[in-house]
């Protein structure tokens, strides 16, 4: 008599009540899954799939779309200076603004571990995520315009050069005439020779009585010069309603101080000084012989003035800093929180064996981050390669051609005065082709994850 074999399974499903899916079935579920998916299918397939496949389609079109011109919009992309230009600018922001990114991430992240105020330091750091790449970008150009009067960071840069500075700035300035003083290459100096225990006065015009500094005031004759000593007063030799007498100190004249006085003997500047309020000054420890006497060049320059951060040399770092000051707080609260799900026993072993806190940090704390720094770092380059914003914002005129971008490259040429879409697809095109490398290594990491 034969015997019946029943499968584990199907006992399982004799025992609940239950029969194996048939075929309609099967279909049904297939149906209703279909329904559910069909909304994002539809979204997905009209605003990625069809952009892309028009665009490739696209770019082997002619300006106005009526050509079929084949490789031609590619031949020009990489013969196009401007196109050579932002590939080169991409490289960098891939070298430097990921990495500089994730670095200050991960000191920010560990640093949180280290101070009580942990909330307030994450809340400043993570505060211009939540202001958008073009205000970000109105703000940095704000910051970094060449004008003290205008952007910060020159206003700082000037004030710190004034401050260290052990002249002030007369521009214009130059000496009366028929008073024994002239200039000669550059220098404002004496046109006779003196000895120690002389004097050489200095009458200048040219300077607005306006420009004066603060802390000037009535110029005085010197004092006398004893031995070793050469002495004499720098002051503005006009008298404001006029009257006087050219090349005496009269009454409302004023001293100029803050100037260097160099003397110069045969073997270079042997003494020098810097004028008072009054205008006076005294040179002291001269030896015995003939000197000149002069003031340097650098007191009639037109003073401290900004650094045009914001020209063709500048302009890629300055806008690769704005980004890192948006981004950066992202990579540390990506970090941190990599952190906080970290095995803190491994760190405190190491610490009981005797490692130092550098030594925790590089040989425990970085390799058990990895994964997570390799995110945000491949985040972060998909990021930069994209960038549009902020290069678009920043830069001024005559500096964009040096800031440019592939994204910023494929805007100008299509909409923003090129009128030409063909090559504005080929470009965008090529930004594909170089993000997608990095987004199937995201891909490849989060399906690591998931299944580990």
């Amino acid at each position: 008599m034969a015997t019946s074999v029943v499968s584990p399974a199907d006992a399982s499903l004799r025992e609940s009540g239950s029969q194996p899916l048939s075929r309609r079935g099967r279909r049904r579920e297939l149906l209703i899954a279909a329904g559910f998916l069909a909304p994002a299918l539809i979204l997905l397939g009209a605003l990625v799939v069809y952009p892309m496949v028009y665009t490739l389609v696209r770019s082997f079109y002619s300006a106005r779309g009526d050509e079929f011109v084949g490789w031609d919009n590619y031949v020009t992309m990489f013969t196009s200076d401007s196109t050579f230009t932002a590939i080169r600018n991409n490289i960098i922001w891939v070298v430097v603004a990921p990495v500089l990114c994730t670095s200050l991430g991960l000191i920010f992240a560990v640093l949180m571990d280290r101070i009580r105020w942990s909330t307030a330091f994450k809340l400043i750091i993570f505060m211009p995520m939540a202001i958008s790449m073009l205000a970000a970008g109105v703000i940095f150009r704000g910051m970094f315009q060449e004008d003290p009067e205008i952007g910060v960071v020159n206003a700082v840069v000037v004030a710190a050069k004034e401050a260290f500075s052990d002249t002030s700035s007369y521009p214009g300035a130059k000496p009366r005439p028929d008073v024994g003083v002239s200039v000669d290459r550059d220098l404002i100096s004496a046109d006779a020779s003196l000895a120690p225990g002389e004097s050489q006065d200095f009458p200048l015009v040219g300077i607005r009585v306006t420009d004066l500094p603060d802390d000037s005031t009535q110029a005085a004759p010197a004092p006398a010069a004893s031995d070793g000593q050469i002495t004499g007063t720098v002051w503005l030799d006009f008298v404001p309603g006029g009257g006087g007498v050219n090349g005496q100190i009269d009454p409302g004249e004023a001293g100029l101080p803050g100037v260097r006085v160099d003397v110069v003997g045969p073997d270079g500047v042997a003494g020098s000084a810097i004028t008072e309020a009054d205008g006076t000054y005294v040179v002291e420890g001269l030896d015995p012989g003939e000197y000149r006497v002069a003031l340097p060049a650098a007191n009639f320059t037109t003073g401290a003035s900004g650094v045009p951060w914001l020209s063709s040399t500048f302009i890629t770092a300055v806008v690769i800093l704005s980004y890192v000051w948006i981004w950066a707080g992202f990579a540390m609260v990506m970090i941190a929180s990599g952190l906080s799900a970290m095995d803190r026993t491994l760190q405190e072993a190491a610490r009981v064996d005797g490692a130092t806190e550098w030594k925790v940090f590089t040989r425990i704390t970085v390799p058990l981050l990895a994964p997570v720094l390799v995110v945000v770092f491949v985040t972060l380059i998909i990021n930069v390669l994209k960038i549009f914003d902020l290069v678009y914002v920043i830069p001024p005129g005559n500096a964009k051609p040096a800031a440019n971008v592939i994204a910023v490259e494929m805007w100008t040429v299509s909409f923003g005065g090129g009128n030409n879409q063909g090559l504005g697809s080929a470009l965008a095109i090529l930004l594909l082709v170089m993000v997608l490398p990095f987004m199937w290594i995201n891909v490849r990491r989060f399906k690591a994850e998931r299944e580990g």
